[in-house]
């Protein structure tokens, strides 16, 4: 009897040990099918589709004109569609009805100047109002009728949103309409002097490879003043987020996150035919997407002004921020994000091992 009691009790105690294997087991199988449904609830596509009323520009004085050609050839060959002029200028503005004009004041002064410098000087700028529910879009076509020539009306195009896709989507569909050979990203509050485009082009021109090549504007060098102003949250928060770009994401870069970016075409429409992120976080995206195709990347010191009227919460965008870095880390590694077709055509990579991270 004691014999045939121990051996019930090894047989119990065996499959208590096998039921609780298998329930870990279970768990964790379950636990990663919940992350994987979730990164792919979470894996946005990169929305380059166009509501109705956003292939026309808004033009000054009434009317519309169609959206810069960026693409042409087949869907399994797709090209760079030829360039127009020399800059496209894109600003992302959503509710600027106060800091707009005062921005395109320096930005018009500047281009004045350099149309005087180079007779054959070309240029366009897009307002991109990304679905504002006040008058931003107003407010520029306003401007330019009030204060630009014929000419210079002729260069001012108002890209409506037709509803809001946060900063990133603003700045996207504004390059995929731009007809530039060279395209700026600028802020619509004026924080960045205009004139340092100067020094951004030159080193564009000395980077870039096979038409590849961008420039960031860094405030890296105000950083030390910086810290003596900001509060101590805002400091703390400020380096963990340097910290999280440069282990998940994108290193080498000091400022991922001015905005302030010079483009060639070619690197422009690669990059942003493979940005998925709409909000704050685009900007590491972008630059992880353009260092997983080899373009160069420089940076460039710039004359940076805080200017009042942020609807940046810093403790939301920092949380907002944080969780897109992850999101990009976690989703090109485990390939639920990809570079697309047109990126990887227009990059010149036809090998596929180029789509995914290895």
């Amino acid at each position: 009897p004691a014999t045939e009691q121990t051996y019930k009790m090894a047989v119990l105690d065996a499959l208590l040990s096998m039921l609780d294997t298998t329930t870990i087991a279970i768990i964790l199988i379950v636990f990663v099918f919940a992350i994987h449904v979730l990164l792919w609830s979470i894996a946005t596509p990169c929305n380059v589709k166009r509501l109705p009323g956003e292939e026309v520009f808004l033009a000054p004085g009434g009317g519309t004109t169609p959206v810069g050609h960026t693409l042409e050839g087949t869907q399994y060959d797709h090209k760079i569609a030829p360039a127009e002029l020399q800059l496209s200028l894109v600003i992302p503005a959503y509710k600027e009805t106060e800091r707009l004009p005062t921005m395109l004041d320096e930005t018009m002064d500047y281009l004045r100047k350099r149309q005087g410098a180079q007779k054959d000087f070309t240029y366009e700028i897009i307002i991109v109002d990304d679905g504002s529910m006040d008058e931003t879009a107003e407010t520029a076509l306003t401007y330019a009728s009030d204060n630009l020539s014929k000419d210079e009306q002729k260069c001012f195009h108002v890209l409506q949103l037709k509803k809001n896709r946060g900063k990133g989507g603003a700045v996207r569909m504004g390059a995929l309409s731009a007809r530039g050979e060279e395209i700026l990203m600028v802020d619509a509050d004026g924080a960045t002097d205009i004139k340092d485009l100067d020094k951004m082009h030159a080193s564009l021109k000395k980077i870039q490879s096979r038409g590849f090549g961008i420039v960031c504007g860094s405030r890296a060098h105000l950083e030390e003043e910086a810290k003596a102003t900001r509060s101590k949250l805002r400091n703390l928060l400020m380096h963990g987020f340097h910290m999280l770009v440069h282990f998940l994401c994108v290193k080498g870069i000091k400022d991922t996150q001015c905005g302030f970016k010079l483009f060639t075409r070619s690197a422009a429409l690669a990059v942003f035919h493979s940005v998925h992120i709409d909000r704050w976080a685009f900007d590491v995206e972008l630059l992880f997407v353009a260092q997983r195709l080899g373009i160069p990347i420089s940076e460039v010191a710039v004359t940076w002004n805080e200017i009042d009227g942020s609807k940046l919460s810093p403790l939301e965008a920092a949380l907002q921020m944080g969780r897109d870095l992850v999101r990009i880390n976690a989703l090109y590694t485990l390939n639920f994000w990809s570079l697309s077709d047109v990126t990887l055509q227009i990059a010149g990579h036809k090998d596929d091992s180029f789509r995914k991270l290895k």
